[in-house]
C-alpha cells in the first residue's frame, strides 16, 4: 500500500474496546481473530498485508507462536493501518501524511527536494535556497507529507556534494542596504549555541519552529547587502541553525526534510567559508545514512569530509570523523577497519593540547563520546556473537556513563538503552530490568524519536513466558513511554 492508500480495517473496529486492549498488550492472537470476525479479513489477507506467511498467521492465532519482533510489530502497523501508538509504536509515518499531491512545490527562487541539487553552489543561491525551505516547513501543510519522503543516496546524493570542492562564488547580485552589525551578529550566534543545545534533547513542537524561524530570519538579512566580514558571519549561524534543524526534523521522523537542511548546512558552510563546520555537517549526513542502513554512502561522506578539514581540523573533529569511519566500517563487517578507525581517534583525542581552541560546537567530544560509540558499534556486533562483544560494549558505554551525565541528553539515554541490551544479551535480566528502567526514567524526559525508536528494539527483550517480575514490570514502562 502506498502512504494514501486507506488500511482495509474500518474505523469502528479498531475503536472496538476488545480490540484495542488485544493490541496494546500484543496478545496478536486474540487481536487477529477479532479482525477476522470484525473486520471481515481472511488469514490470506492478513498475511499479504502484513508481509507474513499465512502459515506465520495460523501459528500466531492458534497461539503457538509469540510475536515479539518490534520489526514483525511494524509490518503489522503498517499493513493493517494500526496507529503505532496502539502496539506501542511512535507514529508509524503514513500516520502522518495525506492523499496530497506529492510534487516539489515552487516559491520563489527555487523548487524543494528534488531541484535543491539544481541550485548553483553561490552564496546568493544558498540564501534563496534557505528562504524557500524554510518557508515551505513553516507555512506549506502539505510538506509535511513531502517531508516524509525517501531520503536521496548513492551516486545522486554523492555527485550532487561535488560543489562543496570548489570555492565559493563571488556574490555580486544587487541586493537592498543592510544595517547589522557585529553586536547583531553576536546575539544571533548566541541564539544559534542555545537552539544548538535545544537539538541534544530532540525536536518537535515549537522548538523546531522556533530554529526554523530564526534560519528564516537569518536568510531574510543575507537577502541585504551586509559587510563582507558580517556576511560570512551570518552563512556561518546560518549553516548552525541549519544542522540544529535537521537534527530536530530527524527526531520526529522527517527524514528527508532533516537531509533538506543538512544540504542547506553544507552550503551555508560552503559560503561562509567554514570547511571545519562543513566537515561536521558531512559527519552528521554520513550518520543519518547509517541509521538507514546505508554504510558505503557513509563512508563517502566521511571520507569527503575528512578531504574537506584535512589541513585545518584539530585533534577533536579529527577523532570525531574516525569514529564515523569506525561505525561504517563496522557496519559493513569490516572489523579490522573497525578497529583501526577506532584507535586512530583515540590517538587523536590524546594529542588534544588544551591551550589550543577548537570550534565549541565539537567540544562535546571527548574521552566519554568515544567510550559511548564504540560501546554502540560493539553492541551491534554482540547481537549476532554475544559471548565475544557484549562484555566489551557494556565496558565502554560504563565508562561513557560514568562520564557523563543527564547534561548529555539523548547520548545519555542511549548509554542506558545500549547497557540495558547488553544485560539481556548476558541473560542478566535483572540488571536489564534496572538499566532499562533507567532509561524510561531518562527518555521520558526527552523528545528524541531516535531514544524512543532504540526503546522499541529494546521493547522484544522483555516479552516471553516466564520472565522476571521486575522485566514484566519494565516492559509496561517502555509501552506506556512508546504510546505516550
Amino acid at each position: 500500500m502506498d502512504a494514501a492508500t486507506p488500511g482495509p480495517l474500518a474505523p469502528d473496529v479498531l475503536d472496538r474496546d476488545d480490540l484495542r486492549r488485544a493490541l496494546e498488550e500484543h496478545d496478536f492472537a486474540a487481536a487477529f481473530s477479532l479482525i477476522k470476525k470484525w473486520g471481515g479479513l481472511s488469514q490470506n489477507r492478513m498475511a499479504a498485508a502484513c508481509q507474513l506467511t499465512p502459515g506465520k498467521v495460523s501459528t500466531i492465532m492458534n497461539g503457538s507462536s509469540r510475536v515479539t519482533s518490534i520489526e514483525v510489530i511494524r509490518r503489522i502497523a503498517d499493513g493493517l493501518r494500526i496507529p503505532g501508538h496502539l502496539v506501542g509504536l511512535a507514529p508509524r509515518p503514513w500516520e502522518s501524511m495525506t492523499s496530497a499531491p506529492q510534487e516539489p512545490q515552487t516559491s520563489g527562487h527555487h523548487t524543494e527536494h528534488a531541484d535543491i541539487d539544481a541550485v548553483p553552489w553561490r552564496p546568493d543561491a544558498t540564501a534563496g535556497m534557505a528562504a524557500d525551505l524554510t518557508r515551505s516547513d513553516l507555512m506549506d501543510r502539505r510538506a509535511a507529507a513531502r517531508a516524509l519522503a525517501g531520503i536521496v543516496t548513492g551516486a545522486p546524493l554523492l555527485d550532487a556534494l561535488d560543489g562543496w570542492r570548489t570555492p565559493p562564488a563571488a556574490n555580486d547580485r544587487p541586493r537592498r542596504p543592510g544595517r547589522l552589525g557585529a553586536h547583531e551578529v553576536d546575539e544571533l550566534e548566541t541564539t544559534a549555541r542555545a537552539f544548538r543545545q535545544w537539538g541534544r534533547a530532540g525536536g518537535g513542537g515549537l522548538y523546531r519552529k522556533a530554529v526554523v524561524g530564526q534560519l528564516a530570519e537569518v536568510a531574510a538579512a543575507l537577502d541585504e547587502h551586509q559587510a563582507p566580514a558580517i556576511e560570512r558571519r551570518l552563512y556561518s549561524v546560518m549553516a548552525e541553525l541549519a544542522g540544529t534543524a535537521a537534527s530536530m526534523s530527524w527526531d520526529i521522523g522527517q527524514q528527508r526534510r532533516a537531509q533538506d537542511y543538512y544540504r542547506l548546512a553544507l552550503r551555508a558552510a560552503h559560503a561562509g567559508g567554514d570547511a571545519l563546520f562543513g566537515a561536521n555537517v558531512l559527519a552528521g549526513m554520513a550518520r543519518q545514512m547509517l541509521y538507514q542502513d546505508r554504510p558505503h554512502d557513509a563512508l563517502e561522506l566521511v571520507r569527503l569530509a575528512q578531504d574537506g578539514a584535512r589541513r585545518t581540523a584539530g585533534p577533536r573533529l579529527r577523532a570525531m570523523l574516525h569514529t564515523r569511519e569506525a561505525w561504517a566500517l563496522a557496519s559493513m563487517d569490516r572489523r579490522s577497519g573497525f578497529r583501526r578507525a577506532t584507535a586512530q581517534a583515540a590517538d587523536a583525542l590524546n594529542s588534544v593540547d588544551r591551550r589550543e581552541t577548537e570550534p565549541y560546537w565539537i567540544g562535546y567530544f571527548n574521552e566519554a563520546e568515544l567510550a559511548g560509540v564504540t560501546g554502540g558499534r560493539l553492541l551491534e556486533m554482540a547481537r549476532s556473537q554475544p559471548r565475544t562483544y557484549a562484555d566489551q560494549a557494556a565496558d565502554h558505554i560504563r565508562t561513557a556513563l560514568g562520564q557523563r551525565g543527564p547534561e548529555a541528553g539523548r547520548s545519555h539515554a542511549l548509554d542506558w538503552i545500549g547497557l540495558a541490551e547488553c544485560a539481556f544479551l548476558l541473560g542478566d535480566m535483572q540488571s536489564g530490568a534496572d538499566h532499562s528502567q533507567h532509561a524510561v526514567n531518562v527518555a521520558s524526559g526527552l523528545r528524541s524519536g531516535r531514544v524512543r525508536a532504540q526503546l522499541s528494539q529494546l521493547y522484544p527483550y522483555t516479552v516471553g513466558d516466564g520472565v522476571p517480575r521486575a522485566v514484566a514490570d519494565v516492559r509496561g514502562s517502555i509501552r506506556d513511554l512508546l504510546t505516550a
